[in-house]
């Protein structure tokens, strides 16, 4: 009984490790799986440089949004025109352009006016020389101006991004209609940068 149960320990060791010591066949680079594999890839890219420029816009109105209730509360701020501007920057949400729509440039010129008229008054309501030297304001408002400072850093990061992705997909036409379904469907992504 002993023997019997050795020799199948025996030859289970000898499968598993043959088994481990298999070398996986090399993926062939010009090959529709590996074409799919390296297109998810981008689009993974294009995708989270895509979420962290939202965020940080996303963090902008927010930081705008706690600027004007600290406005609202203090002494001799018109509260009226704090609360068209509250309405306003809430209102930008709406209005932000996505990366379909972004194919109309004039969509994104649009946002990024109405996103410079509400900053340019809440900086001179928010200003020290308005009457409103908080330290809380101050600091909110200065990291309004970093996150505004960084907006084309993060579009010119993200068009890295979908122009890498749009090259792939024109270079591997031909893999991706072998794939089928939504990978023959892809279409180049729009860029910020003005092609010419």
């Amino acid at each position: 009984m002993t023997s019997k149960y050795s020799f199948w320990l025996a030859f289970l060791l000898v499968v598993v490790a043959a088994a481990c010591n298999r070398t996986p066949k090399p993926l062939d680079p010009a090959s529709a799986k590996a074409v799919k594999l390296q297109l998810d890839v981008l689009q993974d890219t294009v995708a989270s440089r895509w979420s962290e420029m939202i965020a940080s816009d996303d963090a902008k109105l927010s930081a705008t949004r706690q600027v004007l209730r600290a406005l609202a509360e203090q002494p001799g701020t018109n509260r009226p025109q704090v609360q068209q501007l509250s309405q306003a920057n809430d209102r930008l949400v709406r209005r932000r352009y996505n990366q379909q729509s972004m194919r109309e440039s004039a969509l994104i010129d649009a946002y990024d006016a109405a996103q410079d008229s509400v900053l340019r008054a809440v900086y001179a309501v928010a200003s020290p020389a308005a009457g409103q030297p908080d330290e809380f304001i101050r600091n909110l408002t200065e990291g309004i101006q970093q996150y505004d400072d960084a907006v084309l850093g993060y579009r010119v990061r993200y068009d890295q991004a979908a122009k890498h992705f749009n090259d792939y997909l024109q270079l591997h036409r031909a893999e991706l209609a072998e794939l089928g379904g939504k990978y023959a469907k892809l279409e180049p992504l729009p860029l910020f940068t003005i092609q010419l």
